[in-house]
Parts: C-alpha cells; structure tokens; sequence
C-alpha cells in the first residue's frame, strides 16, 4: 500500500491500515482540513456560506471516495456541488460556473486502478499555491476537529457541467468549428473507461467529426496502463489503420492530458502536442498582424505573445514560439509551477509536454477538450495529414532516465557536481539543475523526486543518440560521486 501527501494532494492506493494507503481517516482528514483553511484563501464565502465543487473521474473506488469528502464537507457546514462523473479541466470550470469557493477533483490521473487522489482548487479553479498545500498538510497532522451542529450542517446538489464545459470551449475565439466540420475528419478516441468516453465523443460530435469510440465506457477498468505513451497505445494505433481515420486521440483517465496517433499509426508523440498548438496560436495572431497591420503584442491582447512550459518539456515550444515573434519562459515542473509563471508574463499558451495544454483565454489548467478543438482547427486550416503536420515542426528527442540512491545526502552532492562541470554552459537552478548546450540545441536537466530518494534525469537533443550520449555523460558523473559515497 502507498500514501503520499504533497502540497498538490493527497494520494495513495485503496485500502490498508490508516497511512500506509488511502483510507478512509485519511480521506476524511484531508477534507476537514481543506475545509477549516477555506476562510484562510477567501475571507468570505460567495453566499451564505461556502461552497465546493466535487467532480470524479470513473475509478471503481470513486463512489466510496465521494461519499467520504461529500460527507466530511457537509459536516463541516460547506454547501457542496456534486458534478459526478467528471473530467478534471470540467470541474476546475465547474468552481467558476457555479460561483463556488472552492473544488476537489477525485482522481489519480495517469496512476493505475488501484490508486485514487484528492486534488484541490480555489475559488477561480486553479491548484493551490505550495503555501496553501503545507497549510492542509500541517492541519491535517494535528487532528483537532471540530464539526458543524446539526443546524448549520452543509446541503448537497447535483448538477452535470459537461455541456457547460464545452460550450465554452467551442465559444473560444481560435477554436474554427465551421473549419472543422468542413473537413469531415475521422477520429477514433481511446478513452481508458473512464470520463473521457463521455465528453470526448460528445465533443466531436459537436465539431462534425466522426467519432470511433474505443474503451468509452466509463466503468472504471482501464483497459490498458492509463498513461497515454506510446507503449500503451498499441490498439489505438491498429485501429486508426484498420479503419483509415485521420486521427487517433489518447487522454488519461481525468482527461487533462492528450496524445495524438497519425493516420497511419505512428505516435504524433506526446512532447508536440502542446508544440502544435502553441504553433496555431502563434501562426494565427501573426497573420492576423500582417493583414490588419497590427502588432503581434496587439492581435493577443490581452494576453502577452509569450509561452511558458516545464523545464523538462521540449525547446520545440520554444522554436516555434520565437518563430512567429513571441518569447517562450520556463517554469519548474508541476502544473502550478507553469500556472504561476503564465500568469505573472501573462502568457497566450501553456503547458506541460506530457500532454498537457493549458490556454488562459479557456482556463489554468490542462484540458484535452481545448487541445483537441485547437488541434483540429489547426488540421482543417492546413489541409494536410497529421504525419505530415508533425513533419513540419522542429525534430527533438527526449531520453528519460533516473538514478536511485541509498542517501539522500549525495543529490546536492550531485547537483552541484554538476553546476561546477558545466559551469560554460547555460545553467538554470530553479529546479535542480538544468544544462543548456545552445549551439548544439540540446539540454539535460536533473531534479530530484519529491517522493523517492531519485534524480530524475531528462536529456533532449535534435538526434536521440545525441540525447542518450548526454545523459550517458551525467550518469556517469553522478555514478563517480556514488562510487566515492
């Protein structure tokens, strides 16, 4: 059994002795103290009392788990919107719909079926800050509860935001439908049983496109690792041949991450979902610029021509940012992280390269419904294949790689091993160490895990060999430190 408690949530596998799984004390324990630090992030609720969203994707511990945070919210005198069955980027858009204050999300996202998670929102659908997180944290040690009389007990209603949800989405100004539906696409979605087989198809159906549904129902049994890599995504490549689609799309089970399938079945690869986005966006508010003789600045406001991803992403954002005129930032990893610095440049497109799209003018936070509308709109402008669309973007490859260790102690060791050795190089120490070799347009960046006595090693380069050599050459750095203890 496995809990893990971190500043975004609180997470773990189903069952077993109170902290040492996801059991139902610790369930409760969680949602009391989210509850008791509500007045801390909003001095006053938006009505007579405060109200929190609670969506879920389709896990099999998902009903039990909703009934523990449903249950302790009402305790605590919270109103709660229940949205059911629900993606992530719905109930982060749920918070601001329903003029709440807040919203948990009870998924475990890419995690297998055993795991589930509570994840936690403010008032504006956004995770919260690392302060905010240690404040849950430390509350929820102490225990010191105190619930509400039966007179000033919370109420519960239901509602399904989903259509709210999309309808936002084909409202977005860059989002073409009648582009789309002239195309007359053909997309085969595999959506691990979970929620994505319920907004997913429906979106595509609103957009024209002709939907093949595979593993849509959301029972719960995933029917392959819930992670959309490449590896998992054998049937959904068989299919999009078999049935000679013009795209195959993957989301995980909370339907916040995205991987595309080419027509003929090779991964569009998970690192350029958001680099072709980013590329649309980009294209489109240039030739707006040029035609209406504005600038780029201009054309995006209100938002700025800027990009902003996770150290760990691919520099193809990056490219093709710098390509059409705007500047590309980099956050260190974790979705809040690249939230927070989209915010302060106030960034036109963002995200993660795991799949992740996050667009300010929709909402902050990943959202494959949005990625999706976006991508086709991009498909049906440049009336070519999705092989060939991939073709036309920057080529990177990303390495992944990890190094364990007996002690802790020896990752600064390693760290700073590392900062002196490169020291020529472009360093980035924000999150671990990150070593940027310009003129050879490749990078590797290490960072320690949050969880695990690890470092994370992530090494990119315009060849794969080159990315491999490269890691090779930390690895073998940091072994040599190990070696000496």
């Amino acid at each position: 059994m496995a809990l893990i408690k971190s500043i975004s949530g609180i997470r773990g596998t189903i069952g077993g002795r109170p902290g040492e799984g996801l059991s139902p004390i610790d369930i409760v324990k969680f949602t009391y103290a989210y509850c008791a630090t509500l007045p801390s992030r909003k001095s006053a609720p938006n009505g007579d009392r405060y109200k929190v969203v609670v969506g879920k994707d389709a896990r099999l511990s998902g009903t039990m788990v909703e009934q523990l945070v449903v249950g302790t919210l009402l305790s605590c005198g919270v109103d709660v919107v229940r949205a059911g069955l629900a993606s992530t980027p719905t109930t982060e858009m749920a918070v601001k719909f329903a003029h709440a204050d807040g919203g948990i999300i009870l998924t475990a996202s890419h995690n297998p079926r055993q795991w589930n998670a509570l994840k936690l929102l403010n008032d504006k659908g956004e995770f919260l800050t690392a302060a905010e997180g240690q404040q849950i944290l430390d509350l929820a040690e102490k225990e010191d509860f105190d619930f509400a009389g039966v007179d000033d007990l919370g109420k519960v209603c239901d509602y399904d935001f989903t259509d709210d949800h999309l309808d936002a989405v084909l409202e977005l100004e860059a989002v073409d439908v009648d582009a789309i539906k002239d195309a007359h696409f053909k997309v085969v979605v595999d959506a691990i049983n979970s929620v994505g087989g319920i907004i997913m198809p429906r979106l595509l159906e609103r957009l024209g496109v002709e939907c093949i549904r595979l593993n849509c129902e959301p029972t719960g049994n995933f029917a392959h690792n819930p992670e959309p890599l490449p590896s998992n995504l054998t049937a959904l490549s068989e299919t999009v041949i078999a049935q000679q689609a013009d795209l195959g799309i993957s989301v995980d089970p909370d339907v916040d991450r995205l991987a595309f399938i080419c027509e003929n079945g090779e991964p569009f690869v998970e690192e350029y979902t958001l680099v072709s986005v980013a590329s649309y966006l980009f294209e489109r508010a240039a030739d707006i610029a040029k035609c209406e003789g504005k600038t780029l600045a201009e054309v995006t406001a209100p938002y700025a021509p800027v990009s902003c991803s996770n150290l760990s992403s691919s520099r193809a954002l990056r490219d093709v940012t710098e390509r059409f005129g705007g500047k590309y930032y980099a956050a260190a990893v974790g979705e809040v992280n690249v939230t927070t610095k989209m915010h302060e440049m106030k960034a036109l497109i963002g995200g993660e390269g795991n799949g992740g799209v996050i667009y300010p003018a929709s909402h902050y936070g990943r959202d494959a419904m949005v990625g999706v509308a976006l991508f086709l709109s991009n498909l049906a402008h440049k009336r070519m294949k999705a092989s060939e669309l991939k073709k036309t973007y920057p080529e990177y490859h990303i390495v992944k790689n990890k190094i364990e260790l007996s002690d802790k102690a020896l990752i600064d060791k390693i760290l700073d091993r590392m900062k002196d050795v490169f020291s020529s190089e472009e360093l980035s120490t924000i999150d671990g160490v990150k070593i940027s070799f310009e003129k050879e347009r490749k990078w590797v960046h290490l960072r320690r895990s949050n969880t695990e006595p690890i470092i994370r090693i992530y090494a990119e380069a315009p060849a794969e060999a080159d990315a491999e050599a490269l890691a090779q050459q930390v690895i073998g750095i940091a072994k040599g430190i190990i070696d000496k203890g």
